[in-house]
């Protein structure tokens, strides 16, 4: 995927457009304006994060370099995984485009300070507080990874997005579990993307952090009456992952009237309404 396959598409006054780079980087645009969520362009993971019983292989390339995204708007971090807050690519932005604005759960602003990322380009949010970002709207949701985590002050550690865009709404989970109460907060909701790599005592014991499994994804789809889902976290790590037949094979015996789209990497998708 090249900078040019983003900037060059055409949109209606009635469309988006979303930009699959992997794990759980989404990439939106909306009326000429573009917004970045979890972006994850490079392999610190596997640098950093291997060790002698857990080796981390990116399975494919980032499909664009982080450097070309010089036009991007916003960027939002979800939680500060490095899979989901990674230095590289974000590093890389805040060098290519001057006017990009980092958004991120107030308790993980410090993260990006750290990364180098200038104060005055970092904003931090809270969940249930709605912020408008140009053409987006924006409602911060709590996360639960696999607990709902506060620090000292009562903000939520990790967050799920709400995006409004005129009469259409998305949210993005980020890294998260079912709780009480998440279903709601997502009724009626058009565009539900949510992670499906599932969690276990096996990886746990790894210090990997679980998720919604498949089943949990398509009957939340279910209950909040999505208009389509989209699975993520499920492709970049064979240690980490799943097999997206099983997926689709449990969302035909679960839910089979359920939209879904299953993304390839540097895919794009629009969406009309």
């Amino acid at each position: 995927m090249k900078k040019d396959f983003i900037l060059n598409t055409k949109l209606t006054e009635n469309q988006a457009a979303i930009f699959y780079l992997g794990q759980e980087g989404i990439l939106l645009k909306y009326h000429e304006q573009y917004l970045l969520i979890d972006p994850y362009l490079s392999d610190y993971v596997d640098r950093h994060c291997s060790t002698e019983t857990l080796k981390w292989i990116r399975r494919y390339p980032a499909p664009i370099d982080p450097k070309e995204l010089d036009f991007i708007d916003y960027v939002l971090c979800t939680h500060d995984h490095y899979d989901h807050c990674d230095p590289y690519t974000l590093q890389a932005i805040a060098r290519a485009g001057a006017h990009t604005v980092f958004l991120a759960p107030k308790p993980i602003t410090s993260v990006l300070c750290s990364y180098g990322i200038p104060e005055d380009r970092i904003q931090g949010v809270t969940a249930d507080t709605r912020i408008e970002l140009g053409e987006f709207g924006l409602l911060p949701i709590p996360a639960a990874h696999e607990e709902l985590h506060k620090d000292e002050n009562g903000d939520y550690k990790e967050l799920g997005y709400k995006v409004f865009l005129d009469r259409l709404s998305l949210y993005h989970a980020g890294d998260c579990c079912i709780y009480d109460g998440l279903a709601k907060r997502l009724m009626g909701i058009d565009v539900l993307m949510a992670p499906v790599n599932g969690r276990g005592y096996y990886k746990l014991r790894e210090d990997i952090i679980g998720n919604m499994t498949v089943e949990e994804a398509i009957l939340l789809a279910r209950e909040t009456h999505a208009g389509l889902l989209i699975p993520m976290h499920y492709d970049l790590y064979q240690v980490n992952c799943i097999n997206p037949a099983f997926f689709v094979d449990s969302l035909f015996s679960i839910n089979p009237s359920q939209p879904f789209h299953m993304f390839t990497p540097g895919e794009r998708y629009i969406l009309s309404w």
